[in-house]
């Protein structure tokens, strides 16, 4: 999987990733795993004929010290569709900065 991440987080820099994630996407089910909507203008071509298995999702992972960002742009409705597929350089340039201006915000080191 290709992905970016952070690692070697400490304990305050993880709680604080943890608080912009929780204010700036949406939580999944599971502890940890938080979902990165992606703009409905960036999707590919592929993705803006098939709106209806929107919307579109980036997936991220807060570890204990790690987060990590998948560079998967994945469906909301469909597990195996042509629309899932790895971001087009748009939409990896919008993960870019939404991980940039984490970073910044909460003074992460990193």
């Amino acid at each position: 999987m290709r992905q970016y991440q952070v690692n070697e987080l400490t304990r305050e820099e993880r709680q604080a990733i943890a608080g912009f994630l929780n204010r700036n996407t949406k939580a999944g089910v599971l502890d940890g795993l938080f979902w990165l909507p992606v703009p409905p203008d960036l999707g590919n071509s592929v993705q803006q004929e098939h709106a209806n298995c929107g919307p579109f999702y980036f997936a991220i992972e807060l570890g204990e010290d790690f987060v990590s960002f998948e560079l998967l742009v994945r469906s909301s409705i469909s597990l195996h569709c042509a629309c899932i597929g790895y971001a087009a350089p748009q939409q990896r340039d919008f993960l870019i900065d939404f991980i940039e201006r984490m970073l910044a915000e909460e003074k992460i080191r990193a």
